[in-house]
């Protein structure tokens, strides 16, 4: 392993992508608490850009996007949830009722359990085509002038230096 920027062998850089909780000693059993690893000081620069994430997510454009969503999911989990719980309630209650055939060997409970993979791929299929339509764009949108005030904010700061 080789010594980078004449570090101590010993020493942990907390910014180190190979860095782990668990063999720092936090975590296991020994009873007693791992010492703490002090951060490393936040350049002001990433400061302004958590600013600007934050300015972001209380903008109207932000809170568009997060409502068209909601539009969304609010109705069609309950709706599926309900589905799916009345297809599992009848097939543990009413065995007579799903034992019932409908055309051949094939019975309600065959056809039901057919009926939820087909409310499965319909639902994700409407769940993109939504996405598609009426967020995707703005969210684009949203990333693209994130991504810009951001880049803005990285090279301020590295000419304030």
């Amino acid at each position: 392993m080789e010594n980078r920027e004449g570090l101590d062998a010993a020493t942990v850089r907390i910014d180190d992508p190979w860095y782990d909780a668990l063999a720092s000693g936090w975590g296991e059993g020994g009873g007693g608490r791992a010492p703490a690893v002090p951060g490393p000081a936040r350049p002001p620069q990433e400061r302004r850009a958590a600013d600007i994430y934050l300015e972001v997510q209380r903008s109207a454009a932000f809170r568009e996007v997060r409502a068209r969503y909601r539009r969304f999911v609010v109705p069609a989990v309950p709706a599926f949830l309900a589905w799916y719980l009345a297809y599992v309630v009848a097939a543990t209650t009413a065995p007579g009722l799903m034992a019932r055939p409908v055309a051949g060997a094939v019975n309600v409970a065959m056809v039901a359990g057919l009926g939820q993979f087909l409310t499965t791929f319909g639902l994700t299929w409407a769940y993109a085509r939504h996405a598609r339509l009426h967020r995707d764009r703005a969210a684009l949108d949203l990333r693209w002038d994130t991504q810009e005030m951001t880049r803005g904010a990285m090279t301020r700061g590295a000419a304030e230096r």
